[in-house]
């Protein structure tokens, strides 16, 4: 793996201390493929995780959110093999699995449903008023209307 350098772009940025971390841990090769999974935008706020867990019983999956870290597991039970039964293909994969996704800090889990071998996770974006994005005025009238705010209170 060949190594990327982002300093050229924290010259311009600030708070994205972890970016590089984050980055070097999208590029590695080793990144899950199994099981398969969907992240869905359903609209303006809101987002689906559908992740593919056919064969697994309901009792068999868990969720977990820590540190803003959605963690999805599933516990694949060892069943009695057949013996006198030989693949010729073995196309269904049937294992264990832990499925890790980094959550945005305003993100919040709503419910998850399991239905027709699919984990449906809802999620919704809830961005506090201070947060939003906001003109700032140029000039002193900014001070200045605080600065008369201040003399109200007083």
């Amino acid at each position: 793996m060949s190594n990327f350098s982002l300093s050229p772009l924290f010259r311009r940025s600030i708070g994205f201390d972890r970016f590089n971390d984050l980055f070097d841990y999208a590029m590695q090769s080793e990144a899950p493929n199994y099981p398969h999974y969907n992240i869905e935008k359903t609209g303006d706020n809101n987002y689906r995780i559908v992740v593919s867990a056919a064969g697994f019983n309901e009792d068999q999956l868990e969720i977990n959110l820590e540190n803003q870290v959605l963690t999805i597991s599933g516990k694949a039970v060892e069943e009695n093999s057949d013996t006198t039964v030989e693949f010729l293909h073995k196309g269904i994969a049937h294992r264990s699995f832990k499925l890790s996704l980094r959550l945005d800090e305003h993100v919040e889990v709503q419910q998850a449903e399991f239905e027709n071998g699919l984990l449906k996770i809802e999620l919704q974006r809830n961005v506090p008023e201070e947060k939003l994005p906001r003109q700032i005025p140029i000039g002193k009238k900014l001070l200045a209307e605080k600065n008369e705010s201040n003399e109200q209170q007083s």
